[in-house]
Order: C-alpha cells, then sequence, then structure tokens
C-alpha cells in the first residue's frame, strides 16, 4: 500500500505543547512542599489508591509496550505478547497481599534495604549494584523506543530526525522534572499521563478499525507456525471486526508452539511467572511508588485498580499492532531494509561465494526498477544523501554507503541467526544456503575450542507498527495526531522518570548513603540523588541510539525482558526464599544473586537456543536448590522476625480483596476465550 502524506498541523503542536506543560507543571506544583529524603524520594508516603493505580500504569506503559509489545504483536506472536499484560494483572493481586505488608512493615527506602533486613549487607549491595546496571539497560531502552518513534514520524512528514536528537529531546524533559520534583512529581505527573495513554491507545484502536474497514486492496495474513506471508483478498461487504477475525483469527491464540523462540507456550508454565513477579512486586521503579503509600489498605487499593487496568492494556495496544502489519506489511519491510543491508555486507564478507546476495556499484534506477524478487542487490552509493534519492520500494534492493559496507566485516566464527519467523519465508534459497553455513562455521568453532558470534537478521522491522498506524490511519489537521504523541511522548517520559527517580534512589541510600557518606544529612542525600538523575539520564541519551542495532534484537521489548534475566531470577528466588523460609541463614541472600547471574550468563553461552524465560525457569530452580542446601547444612537457630518500622496503617483492605477476586477471574476468562485453538504444538 502506498504511503499517505502525514503532517503536523498547528493544532497538532498546540495541544503537544499545552500537554506536556501541563504535565510538567502539575507535577512540580505538587511536590513543592518537599523537604527531606522521605519526601523526595518516597512522597511523603501519603500516596493515595488512585494516584498509585494511574502512576503503576504510567510508569509502566511506555513507547516499550506501544512500540515493542506492538511490533511483537505485529508478527506471528499476535495476541499472544497479550500474556505479558493478563498475567501481570493476576501477579499484582498476589504481590499487594503477599509481598506489600512485608515491605511497609519495615519501613524500607529500596528494595535491596530489604534483603540487609532478610539476609546481610551484602546482598543488598549486590542487588543494589545489579540493579543499577539493569537499570541503564533499561534506560536507554525505553529513550530508544521513544526515539524511533519520534524519528520514524519525522521522517513521513518529511524532516529527518535522528535517533541520537529524538532521544535527547525525551532525556531533556524527563530529567527536568525529576531532578526537581522527586516521586511525588512523577506520581502526579503520571495521573495525566496514564489517563491519556489509555485514551490514546483508545483513539488508535478506533481509527485502526475504520481503516481495516474502509480498505479496498489486499491485505498481509502470516502464518503462525512458519511465518509466511500472503496477500489475502477483503471482502467487500464485512465488516471491520469481521475482516479483522477473517484474517487475524490463528494470530488470536494465547498459546504458541513449544518451539517458538519468542513466547512458548512452555513458558507459561514458569518462565514467564518469573519476570512478572520480579518487575511487580521486587522492581524498585515500579514499587517505589507503593512504598509511598499513605497506609497498606491505600498501597492494596491502588495496586488492584492498576491490575483491572492492565486487562485493559491488549485491547488498546496489541489488536492494533495486529491490524498495522494487516494493512502496512509492505512499508514495514521497507523500513527493514537498512538493518538487512548492514546484515548481508556482513554477510557477504564471510560468505563470498553465496548465490543469493549480489553486490553492486551505485546501479542505476533502471538496473534497480528491473531488479528480481528473490535475490537482493547490495547497492552501494558514495553516501546517504545519495541513497536518500532513490525512490524503489523493491525490498530486495539494499542501499548501503560505501563506508557502512566496508566497515562490516564478519568474525571468524559469525553465524547468522533470526527471530523473525518471516524471515526464511521471505527468501527460503538464502535461509537454506545461511543454514548450511552456520553449520559449517559452528562445526569449525566447535573443533577449534571457539565459542561463534551472531548477526541477527529480519525481514520485517516491526517495532515499526505503532508508527505506521499514527502515520496513516489518524486523521490530521484537527489536533488528534498532536494529543496521540503527546500521550506517547508523556509514556516515555513518565517511565524513563520512573526509572531515573529509582535509580536514583538506590544510589543514593543503597550506595552513597551506605558506604560513601553514612552519616550525610538528607539535604545532602537529595543532592545527590539529584546529581544521580542527572548522570543517569546522560547515560539514557547516549546508550539509546545503540539499541537500534539489529545485531542486538530485533524487538526492544525482548531486548528489555531478556536482558532483566540476568537479576530478575536471582531476586525473586532470594526474596521469595526469604519470606516463607524464615531459618534460611544470611549467606543465603548472597548465594542466590550470585548463583543466578552466573548461572544466566552461562546457559547464555552454552546452550544459546534455550529461550530465555525457560533459561529464566531453570536459574529460578537452581537458586532455590543452592539455597535450600544451604539451609538445611546450617539453618538458623531462630527464625527472623520482621519487626515493625512504620508509623502508617497496616490493615489490609477488604473491598481490594474482593477486587482483586474479580480481576483473577476476569484475566483467566480472557485465556479461555482465547485459547479456542488449543494449544499450538
Amino acid at each position: 500500500m502506498n504511503p499517505e502524506a502525514f503532517q503536523i498541523s498547528l493544532w497538532d503542536i498546540l495541544i503537544f505543547v499545552a500537554f506536556v506543560i501541563a504535565v510538567v507543571s502539575v507535577g512540580l506544583y505538587q511536590s513543592r512542599s518537599e523537604k527531606g529524603s522521605e519526601d523526595y524520594f518516597l512522597a511523603g508516603r501519603d500516596l493515595k489508591w488512585w494516584l498509585i493505580g494511574f502512576s503503576l500504569i504510567a510508569s509502566n506503559i511506555s513507547t516499550e509496550q506501544f512500540v515493542g509489545m506492538s511490533g511483537n504483536a505485529a508478527s506471528h506472536v499476535g495476541l499472544a505478547i497479550a500474556s505479558y499484560e493478563w498475567m501481570a494483572a493476576i501477579t499484582l493481586v498476589i504481590v499487594a497481599f503477599a509481598f506489600l505488608p512485608y515491605f511497609l512493615r519495615t519501613g524500607i527506602y529500596t528494595m535491596p534495604e530489604f534483603l540487609e533486613v532478610r539476609y546481610s549487607g551484602t546482598a543488598r549491595t549486590i542487588m543494589a549494584v545489579a540493579t543499577i546496571l539493569i537499570y541503564l539497560l533499561l534506560l536507554g531502552s525505553v529513550t530508544y523506543s521513544g526515539a524511533l518513534v519520534i524519528s520514524t514520524l519525522a521522517g513521513k512528514a518529511g524532516v529527518s530526525v535522528s535517533l541520537a536528537t529524538g532521544s535527547l529531546i525525551i532525556g531533556v524533559i524527563a530529567m527536568a522534572y525529576v531532578t526537581a520534583g522527586g516521586l511525588k512529581a512523577c506520581a502526579w505527573a503520571d495521573l495525566i499521563q496514564g489517563s491519556a495513554l489509555i485514551l490514546g491507545g483508545a483513539v488508535i484502536i478506533w481509527f485502526a478499525f475504520q481503516k481495516l474497514g474502509m480498505a479496498t486492496e489486499a491485505a498481509a495474513v502470516v502464518n503462525v507456525k512458519t511465518g509466511a506471508v500472503s496477500i489475502q483478498a477483503l471482502a467487500p461487504d464485512a465488516s471491520a471486526v469481521e475482516r479483522f477475525w477473517e484474517l487475524n483469527r490463528p494470530r488470536m491464540n494465547m498459546f504458541l508452539p513449544a518451539s517458538d523462540t519468542i513466547l512458548p507456550w512452555t513458558a507459561l508454565m514458569l518462565g514467564l511467572w518469573i519476570p512478572n513477579f520480579y518487575y511487580w512486586g521486587l522492581n524498585q521503579y515500579i514499587t517505589q511508588r507503593t512504598l509511598g503509600s499513605a497506609s497498606l489498605a491505600e498501597g492494596q487499593k491502588g495496586i488492584v485498580f492498576a491490575a483491572f487496568m492492565k486487562l485493559l492494556i491488549p485491547f488498546v495496544i496489541v489488536i492494533p499492532g495486529i491490524i498495522a502489519f494487516n494493512l502496512y506489511s509492505q512499508d514495514m519491510r521497507l523500513e527493514a531494509r537498512g538493518d538487512t543491508a548492514e546484515s548481508m555486507a556482513l554477510y557477504v564478507d564471510a560468505n563470498p561465494a553465496t548465490q543469493y546476495v549480489q553486490v553492486a556499484e551505485a546501479p542505476t534506477e533502471e538496473q534497480i526498477a528491473a531488479w528480481p524478487r528473490g535475490r537482493y542487490l547490495l547497492a552501494i552509493y558514495p553516501d546517504a544523501e545519495a541513497i536518500a534519492r532513490l525512490e524503489t520500494r523493491n525490498p530486495f534492493v539494499l542501499p548501503i554507503t560505501r563506508e557502512e559496507f566496508s566497515s562490516r566485516k564478519a568474525g571468524e566464527y559469525t553465524v547468522f541467526v533470526t527471530e523473525d519467523k518471516s524471515w526464511a519465508a521471505v527468501n527460503p534459497g538464502l535461509a537454506d544456503e545461511i543454514a548450511a553455513f552456520n553449520q559449517r562455521v559452528r562445526a569449525e568453532a566447535s573443533a577449534a575450542g571457539r565459542l561463534t558470534t551472531s548477526e541477527k537478521m529480519i525481514a520485517y522491522k516491526y517495532d515499526t507498527a505503532l508508527a505506521q498506524l499514527l502515520g496513516h490511519v489518524l486523521p490530521q489537521g484537527v489536533g488528534i495526531v498532536g494529543f496521540v504523541l503527546a500521550a506517547l511522548l508523556g509514556a516515555v517520559v513518565s517511565s524513563l522518570a520512573a526509572m531515573l527517580n529509582a535509580a536514583s534512589t538506590i544510589f543514593s541510600m543503597d550506595v552513597f548513603k551506605k558506604f560513601i557518606k553514612p552519616t550525610a544529612s538528607q539535604e545532602s542525600t537529595v543532592t545527590v540523588g539529584r546529581f544521580a538523575v542527572v548522570a543517569f539520564g546522560i547515560v539514557a541519551v547516549l546508550l539509546a541510539p545503540q539499541l537500534g542495532n539489529p545485531a542486538i534484537s530485533n524487538s526492544i521489548f525482548t531486548i528489555i525482558q531478556e536482558g532483566q534475566g540476568f537479576i530478575s531470577p536471582g531476586i525473586l528466588a532470594v526474596f521469595a526464599f526469604g519470606l516463607v523460609i524464615r531459618r534460611g541463614p544470611a549467606v543465603c541472600g548472597t548465594a542466590g544473586l550470585l548463583t543466578n547471574i552466573a548461572a544466566y550468563g552461562l546457559l547464555k553461552v552454552a546452550v544459546p537456543e534455550l529461550q530465555f524465560l525457560n533459561r529464566m525457569a531453570v536459574c529460578f530452580a537452581l537458586c532455590l536448590v543452592v539455597m535450600a542446601g544451604i539451609t538445611l547444612v546450617k539453618p538458623l537457630a531462630q527464625p527472623v522476625v520482621f519487626e515493625q518500622n512504620t508509623a502508617i496503617a497496616l490493615d489490609s483492605s477488604r473491598t481490594a480483596k474482593i477486587g482483586g477476586v474479580i480481576v483473577i477471574a476476569t484475566a483467566l476468562l480472557f485465556y479461555f476465550l482465547f485459547s479456542t485453538a488449543g494449544l499450538a504444538g
């Protein structure tokens, strides 16, 4: 389908600017009374349930979801990616009643601090340092996903905005109000942004269905098992919903084959629960909102409110991503050409005898127009300006600059892999050739006792699904584009702000105040926290553009989830073991955390074919076995008692319990309704 003109009107600009000013102003105004460290880091422990609920959602839902999750939905994964949301709803309810009472009772500022209460200062330090390192990846990932949307949409409007520039814009806005106002500024800004997110998502899905209903051309269909993409004619008299179901019924199944590399159904048994419990119960930038609760009842009601909203998220993120591929698969294919060109340049260097990739110096428009589909033409041009002048929409023509082509050199044992099922279907001959090449390289590496390095290839740039919708389906010139863009930017900023605030809190309380200056005043600690926000923000801005490299991953969502595997199974195992097995000795905390880091890294290198969620499950079980063994050998003489160290009310909420039961029942109902095809493999 031909791309439609995309323009930003004056109304869009005015609404966008007004929204951003309103969010920042409200956040700073509400945090004007901030004085000490408890005010800055935990909003004075005075957050109400409705503020907690919206803040949890706004901190969680960012372009990581709007870009990454909708991108996964656009691929063969489809609705199955909604498990991250519906399982999160169940997890939240459990966290509200199984974890939160202990955390609020002990009066902690950070999650690593709880490990010192239960285990030792060493466990606290390991978790603090590991969490900060992972947060650097998350900060870069969230910033990148937002910058990708800005860059893609600007390109559709005829304006060149680099990932670096987009990252800088996002980073500066987030740093500004977090540095000034702390958690309270974040929470009140999130109230507006969380509401706008849900409304903005509803606007996108409404117009996406309208576009599907009005489409007259054929639409793309993905085969869930093979990844093959076919073009299917649209029934002229069918409604948008009927067309959607006809095109995507197989992708509306919550269970993918056990062999799937993204989300196999086996991961739902245990693997996916691990990042869910870690993220919602033990992850600082989420739990910081609940640690600031005015009471246990307020915290529980806020968490259950957020769980209810999580049930709705797939309908405003996942469904539009699926429609985006139906309508704009060709555009996603063209968006992938830059990444594919770099991968193919590396492949040509590694395997010059390839029969499926031809290199040509500055081919003419006539040569490009006549190039047949099925083989790649790696077209080398002197500079980016020459490439920008090309108008070809042939996805098998891969323009690349002379400098980029020359710099792409393969290692001695480089193999070429993919997470994109559609890759093999796009060019079966090349896929078979690469499979044979990889087999030979792996055998040579094994014989030499060397490890292989991987280059990842893609057929479609799925993460542009959201940008395709914004550029094609929203009515222009009336301010709707401006509102949706403001909501999306707000989503990025709110998540980035939450992470900056959490990272600065951990650094200030678990590193600076514990090791560098234990006697520091509250004012000095807050000042250090503000400097930390700026430092971490700079890292995010510098790291974000690097994450667009397909050699890292085809999906930013996968980058984030897999990266957290280095800490999440171990942290969950240590916390769960410590709460249930009260006689576990202090060394269990340190042993559990270190076991996971070592085992996860070892499995990633030694068994790369083991899907990362299944890898998490293995590591989680191993950590529990290690800690159980230590406890059997040397248990504590007396069980640990968690003493109360807070003045807030700790009475549980009956209303939250009833709401929690309803949320869990609804989530299970969704799984039943969207599993009619049974286990696919």
